[in-house]
């Protein structure tokens, strides 16, 4: 099955995630080829890729255990929905004749109810990360996902728990199921279920700055070894630092060759 043929094949779910989640989330990782989950075992310390895994957590002054959806350690808790659309009316409706009811599923997509659900499920899954044994730590990714629909990414790379927000921002937090259909949306994708510190902006940020650092140090040997005084060379580097700075900025005009 390739990407096109997942979003044709799921485009059309709605209102069962109980029966569909584990199914969607398999193919899912088939078309961005990474591994399934493993087979959940009875020792719970050793699932560590699984649906239904199963966790503990602090309620009120008690103690009650619930099932992560999908969970994979060190990378992810899932928690999985599923809404449905409005319905199309059939000819059958159409002539007033009664169809059979239609499930609905977690609410109508779209809707402030539905959005409500996406919330709590995220929740949901914040709690059930709290739950997870210490030797787990905190997962740097959350999903909500609503089968067939989308993909709610929340991200915490301190790994403490306390400010999982939409990554990597507020406009592109939510992968629609088209959405998929983007290399780069796969890439990230395959990242949070392989190697989820990769995408930490700040880890990115250090990478480039001891780059620019070692290049900026070979330059400098360079220009001193040709010749230049030590003071020329520093103010020639602090001309370029202040370069690639205002460049980064937009304070460069930009003119209209055309």
């Amino acid at each position: 099955m390739d990407i096109s043929q997942f979003i044709e094949r799921w485009s059309a779910s709605g209102g069962s995630e109980r029966a569909n989640y584990q199914l969607f989330l398999s193919e899912l990782c088939d078309v961005l080829e990474v591994p399934r989950p493993d087979p959940a075992s009875d020792n719970t310390r050793t699932n560590d890729y699984v649906f239904e895994r199963r966790v503990q957590y602090a309620h009120d002054a008690s103690r009650s255990h619930g099932f992560i959806d999908l969970y994979k350690r060190g990378c992810f808790v899932c928690e999985a929905k599923q809404g449905s659309d409005a319905p199309t009316p059939t000819e059958a409706e159409q002539l007033g004749v009664r169809e059979p009811i239609r499930k609905l599923g977690t609410a109508r997509r779209g809707t402030r109810h539905w959005e409500q659900a996406m919330k709590r499920a995220k929740n949901q899954a914040s709690r059930y990360a709290k739950g997870l044994p210490d030797r787990d730590g905190w997962p740097p990714f959350l999903l909500a996902v609503d089968v067939g629909h989308c993909i709610d990414v929340y991200s915490d790379f301190a790994r403490q728990g306390k400010n999982y927000v939409p990554f990597p921002d507020q406009q592109r937090y939510r992968i629609h199921l088209q959405d998929l259909a983007d290399p780069d949306i796969q890439e990230r994708l395959r990242r949070i279920f392989t190697e989820p510190l990769t995408l930490d902006p700040t880890r990115r940020a250090t990478e480039v700055t001891v780059n620019l650092a070692q290049n900026l140090a070979q330059v400098a040997a360079s220009l001193e070894a040709d010749g230049y005084a030590a003071d020329r060379v520093s103010g020639f580097l602090m001309r370029c630092l202040f370069t690639m700075f205002a460049e980064d900025v937009g304070l460069f005009m930009v003119h209209d060759k055309s």
